[in-house]
């Protein structure tokens, strides 16, 4: 008699966990939004900074010029913007790019991801090439060396070839006056 009466208490017990479980689960998932506001998603954590830029050799999309390698990234400090024709917030940041070129004299380099060559040629055409030099990454394994999780992403490398600061999504102009001028500044001292 004792065991058949604590039969239906065990499962009555598991019937409860039953159906508290969704509410457990609500009021964890609810926690871990709770944390994450206030918490700015451009500034994804990169595992490059203050490391050395991958080593890479890339072909300019650009009939002959030159393409882009890890050794011109050295010996000033310069800014690496990772683009694609076919990207619509790369064409937003692009005319703040070109001011950062022309009127700040920054050197701007890019590499180009996966992207049709003629498709860069025009894109360029049409907007103006505010970069140096540009590797085209047909198959984006560079990119996704520098850790890379989407285009555009830009990048401050300074004298020794070390990735310092790494933006996440398109540049604006608070981005350029309050983060990377500061730095590249900083750095260039």
């Amino acid at each position: 008699m004792l065991f058949r009466s604590a039969e239906p208490r065990g499962r009555h017990g598991m019937r409860r966990l039953l159906y508290l479980l969704p509410v457990l689960a609500f009021a964890a998932a609810a926690a871990l939004f709770y944390a994450r506001l206030g918490h700015d998603p451009q500034r994804l954590p990169s595992a490059l900074i203050d490391k050395p830029v991958p080593q890479f050799a890339l072909p300019s999309p650009l009939d002959g010029a030159p393409g882009l390698t890890s050794e011109d990234l050295k010996g000033r400090v310069t800014l690496v913007n990772v683009f694609a024709s076919w990207c619509v917030p790369c064409g937003v940041e692009h005319p703040l790019l070109t001011q950062l070129a022309k009127e700040k004299g920054i050197p701007l380099y890019a590499i180009n991801y996966k992207d049709k060559t003629e498709d860069v040629r025009r894109w360029l055409g049409q907007l103006g090439n505010p970069f140096e030099r540009i590797g085209q990454d047909l198959d984006g394994r560079v990119s996704i060396e520098w850790g890379v999780y989407g285009v555009p992403e830009t990048f401050v490398v300074d004298r020794e070839g070390r990735i310092r600061h790494r933006h996440a999504g398109p540049l604006m102009q608070k981005d350029v006056d309050e983060v990377i001028l500061p730095l590249v500044r900083k750095l260039s001292q």
